[in-house]
């Protein structure tokens, strides 16, 4: 595909008209790909240890790719000039909540793994088209009537409409990017202004599954969207992504059927070995638990809010690594290491309030010393 090729694609924005817009748009995507990381991390380490090691590798691959989504997110907006900020007051969500997208049908909770749990995750992933144009956006209701959970901005511009998929709402991005960039170009101007340098390449983050790509205009731009909305639901609604990987939908329908699927396959019939799983070896955790939950002086509070730093921390050091200091990405591993222990000191313990359920993490946000870190 050409600049030309670029420039000339005519479908217009809904709502991306102006840089602020695309900004807006841009932190929302942020969040959209942090909000599924903490379902993941808990489904994944609430599973009992030497059990469901096929359902263990794709929640894992699944979480380590959202954090490539993310990462690709801070690119583009690194690309732009933009600043990254995972660390402001309503980054991380309270569960349960509607997807940032707009998608409000169902609500993601932080649970244990279960079948529940694996349809929440195949609802967040779902491949969706709009049948047409005028459905790519819809009217968003009201909070009465979506009841429970967090009700995220459904378009960051105006909460009163939602998109018909995350799709919709990537697709609503590029073509923003595809407008502002022609604009920017007939005013003599460029849209991609960042420092190159700031850009997270393999050489800070390594997935297994797809690159770190460096985002320098708007071809590459563009590139990393696709690679996000591949991974997320396929390549034009087919199984697998543009590098020949199964999309993170078909990944956890494996789990959910019961079968892995093989080359050759068509969606919703996989015909490969039959995946283990064990929806018995599973900690009973507490769902959406809150530091509040915990009693005070408790093992199980103090564990809790020794986690809920360990994650703050942890996303202070990537905010550090999206704005400048990418080799900050390489100090944060340490800290994966410590929020997987920190969850399994709760994981693994009895909720002192709860007969027979287990403690959870907890992600709460709390005031950041950003001096103290800089």
């Amino acid at each position: 595909m050409t600049q030309h090729t670029l420039i000339k694609e005519d479908r217009l924005p809904g709502e991306i008209h102006r840089l602020s817009d695309l900004e807006a748009y841009l932190n929302a995507a942020l969040r959209l790909e942090h909000a599924t990381i903490p379902p993941y991390l808990t489904a994944l380490y609430s599973l009992h240890p030497g059990s469901n090691s096929d359902a263990q590798h794709v929640i894992r691959v699944v979480a380590v790719e959202e954090m490539l989504h993310l990462t690709l997110v801070a690119n583009v907006m690194n690309a732009i000039g933009l600043h990254v900020d995972l660390t402001a007051d309503d980054f991380v969500p309270n569960y349960p909540a509607h997807l940032p997208s707009g998608e409000i049908d169902f609500l993601v909770d932080v649970q244990p793994f279960s079948q529940a749990a694996v349809t929440t995750f195949l609802n967040i992933e779902r491949p969706a088209k709009a049948p047409t144009e005028e459905s790519r956006l819809l009217p968003c209701p009201d909070a009465s009537e979506l009841g429970v959970g967090t009700v995220l901005a459904a378009s960051p511009l105006d909460p009163s409409v939602r998109y018909y998929s995350i799709g919709e709402f990537y697709d609503e991005i590029e073509r923003g990017l595809r407008y502002l960039d022609r604009t920017f170009r007939e005013e003599g101007r460029e849209l991609f202004v960042g420092n190159a340098s700031w850009q997270i390449t393999p050489e800070y983050f390594y997935s297994g599954g797809g690159e770190a790509l460096a985002v320098v205009d708007l071809a590459t731009a563009l590139r990393a969207l696709t690679v996000i909305a591949e991974q997320g639901e396929g390549m034009g609604g087919g199984i697998y992504d543009g590098e020949g990987e199964l999309s993170h939908y078909y990944r956890f329908e494996q789990i959910q059927l019961a079968r892995y699927y093989q080359k050759g396959d068509i969606p919703g019939r996989p015909s490969g070995p039959g995946l283990d799983v064990d929806f018995h070896a599973v900690y009973p955790v507490a769902i959406n638990a809150e530091l509040a939950d915990y009693p005070p002086g408790s093992p199980v509070l103090e564990a809790a809010q020794r986690f809920n730093q360990t994650y703050a921390d942890f996303l202070a050091y990537l905010t550090q690594a999206y704005n400048g200091a990418p080799s900050r990405l390489l100090d944060a591993v340490p800290w994966m290491f410590r929020l997987r222990d920190d969850i399994n000191q709760l994981i693994r313990n009895p909720h002192p309030s709860v007969p027979g359920v287990n403690a959870s993490p907890v992600f709460e946000r709390i005031p950041i010393d950003r001096g103290a870190r800089a």
